[in-house]
């Protein structure tokens, strides 16, 4: 389930996981692979201070094309593009089963093909800023220790967290190489 988090230049925004059977994110209206996000924020901390690394994703512009994810998850409002991932993938009976799959990226196809729907194509620049080791995502700038809270949340599996608590192996190359490589954002 995606968490608000505090950015350098919007204030609060929403960030994370929002169905439990993908490994797709989002941040307000751009949405994103878990494992391009870890591969890009790796060549991010490899290429240094003033590295820029595309992501390739998509922005929904209308708010009501993205749906309600909370409607979705009570099955009460299947609109827009969480409403169609809750209709194909929906939210478990038992509670005990909320648990981010570390599999989700098997439905990357299915959820690319509906994005098509909802949303355009987009090259999301991920830059390293030399401000304090900032970090922009598009427009969002964040600090580097609110950076650091998004790499933790994909780290965790968000909330719920992972199920059985495995890690996709994409988070733990990434967890890995940014220890090694002393990045202010491990």
């Amino acid at each position: 389930m995606p968490l608000a988090f505090e950015s350098q230049s919007h204030g609060r925004v929403a960030f994370g996981f929002f169905n439990i059977e993908s490994d797709m994110l989002l941040l307000e209206q751009l949405f994103l692979f878990a494992d391009d996000f870890c591969a890009s924020v790796v060549d991010l901390a490899r290429g240094g201070v003033g590295t820029v690394v595309p992501i390739d994703g998509w922005r929904i512009r209308q708010p009501a094309a993205v749906g309600n994810l909370h409607g979705a998850i009570a099955g009460v409002d299947l609109s827009g593009f969480i409403g169609a991932s809750y209709r194909e993938f929906p939210f478990p009976a038992r509670t005990e089963d909320f648990k981010q799959s570390p599999d989700g990226a098997r439905t990357q196809t299915w959820m690319t093909e509906t994005m098509a729907r909802f949303g355009e194509p987009e090259r999301i620049p991920l830059e390293w800023l030399a401000t304090d080791s900032a970090v922009s995502v598009a427009e969002y700038e964040f600090d580097h220790v609110g950076f650091r809270k998004l790499i933790e949340y994909v780290e965790r599996g968000g909330y719920p967290r992972y199920r059985d608590e495995r890690r996709p192996e994409c988070v733990t190359r990434m967890i890995r190489t940014l220890h090694e490589l002393s990045a202010p954002w491990a």
